[in-house]
């Protein structure tokens, strides 16, 4: 009786927490008096494109050139890309912000996604008279974003692509390849060694079943993951989403609702046969690829290799040593020097 006492206090107290951080409302930019920074911007925003609710941050400090990143974790991580751009967080079709209840993601398909960007960066150019924009994509988004700029290059001014995807079953390959490698004498590790190798790995059959089940988990327990220190995704991010003070208790609902019908990622079964280095090898724009040297989410190998046969106007591979999937947030300082000295540098 008084375990669940307990355990029901706990699960009222974690639930009024997550209330509280819970108002929904973007914070301002303020300056050292505390003032209201008079030229920047934060809002959150709602509109319909193509029929579709899509729902939006606009973050900066001063308005400038828009660009797309992950949202939600910079508060727990943040990039300091809001020093030096307006940050634009667009919310996937179907989640968070853009929840619809009859959008079903999976229905969504990457040709159509790119129409909806298009569109989307328009929407921007026109809204900040810029005649360019700057677009960001990270992990499963890169495959999207190298479409958009194939297909609307007048739109953007560069493209950033962060732990970009190059063939992602072979990535995923890779991955599989590395977890056993490194499961195989590892003692604590024995039993999850045992059902991996039980279900072999190969490009010409279907991703095993077994090794999606145990792929975040092996991955963030061996720092290979989202990020370098990041040992799981339910403290990694899960509860920063929770936590997240300018998402309503509804919007953090409609997050989870939305991504729990996307599996590993929306355009999952969509993208993974496919190989980039045979598909998309030329561009009217700038290219710059920012890859951390431990990740295995997306291949750091494989998008080097992709990126030695992308021909572009200019084109750079940043590599960070002590990052995994997302050097934005690993390593932002980093990241920050690099966009300022040898992207804005050249495209502004």
């Amino acid at each position: 009786m008084y375990v669940l006492l307990i355990m029901a206090g706990i699960a009222i107290g974690v639930f009024l927490l997550i209330l509280l951080k819970s108002p929904g409302t973007p914070k301002p930019f303020k300056d050292s008096s505390g003032k209201t920074i008079a030229e920047s911007i934060s809002t959150k925003e709602v509109l319909s494109i193509g029929g579709k609710k899509i729902g939006f941050f606009i973050k900066g400090k001063h308005v400038d050139n828009p660009i797309m990143p992950d949202y939600f974790l910079t508060e727990r991580y943040p990039t300091g890309l809001d020093e030096i751009f307006t940050v634009v967080w667009l919310d996937q079709p179907g989640a968070g912000l853009s929840f619809e209840p009859d959008t079903i993601q999976k229905q969504i398909g990457i040709d159509t996604r790119v129409e909806f960007i298009g569109e989307f960066a328009n929407y921007l150019r026109d809204r900040f008279q810029q005649d360019k924009i700057y677009v960001m994509a990270h992990s499963g988004g890169t495959y999207l974003g190298i479409k958009v700029i194939e297909q609307f290059p007048q739109l953007f001014e560069a493209y950033m692509g962060v732990a970009q995807i190059s063939y992602q079953k072979l990535s995923e390959k890779m991955a599989y390849d590395y977890i056993v490698e490194q499961y195989r004498t590892n003692p604590k590790r024995k039993a999850v060694y045992g059902k991996l190798i039980q279900a072999p790995f190969g490009l010409e059959e279907p991703i095993p079943s077994v090794y999606t089940k145990y792929r975040d988990y092996a991955m963030h327990d061996l720092g290979v993951g989202t990020m370098r220190s990041m040992k799981n995704v339910m403290s990694g991010i899960f509860l920063p989403s929770l936590l997240f003070s300018e998402y309503s208790l509804a919007d953090k609902i409609n997050l989870w609702r939305g991504k729990a019908s996307s599996g590993i990622s929306i355009l999952w079964d969509e993208l993974i046969n496919h190989d980039l280095m045979q598909e998309s090898i030329s561009f009217e724009i700038p290219v710059y690829f920012f890859h951390g040297v431990f990740d295995y989410t997306c291949s750091y190998d494989l998008a080097k290799e992709y990126f030695d046969t992308i021909d572009a106007p200019d084109k750079g591979f940043y590599s960070f040593g002590n990052s995994a999937h997302s050097p934005i947030f690993e390593e932002p300082a980093q990241c920050v020097q690099i966009i300022e000295a040898n992207i804005l540098a050249k495209t502004r």
